[in-house]
């Protein structure tokens, strides 16, 4: 698994902040995701890890649509920053 170098700042950064805050959730459930996508790419039938992915998409997901409504400057900048597309239900 390649790790994207702003994720690992920005990990560390937040490490001594709010754990609870929106932007260090969803950075955590995208460390998740991209973890078992690559674990996903050896073993393809997998099925519970699939469905632990899709629970955490979902999740992550949920917390974005919450950041989009509340700060949508904030939204910007978090998913400029983590590299995730924008979702299709705008």
């Amino acid at each position: 698994m390649v790790k994207n170098s702003f994720v690992s700042v920005m990990f560390q950064e937040k490490k001594e902040e709010n754990r609870g805050s929106v932007e260090f959730q969803v950075l955590r459930f995208t460390n998740k995701i991209r973890r078992l996508t690559s674990h996903l790419e050896l073993h393809r039938k997998d099925y519970l890890s699939q469905r632990g992915l899709r629970k955490i998409l979902e999740k992550r997901q949920r917390l974005l649509v919450y950041l989009s409504k509340k700060n949508r400057v904030r939204y910007k900048e978090l998913i400029s920053k983590l590299n995730i597309r924008e979702s299709k239900n705008r």
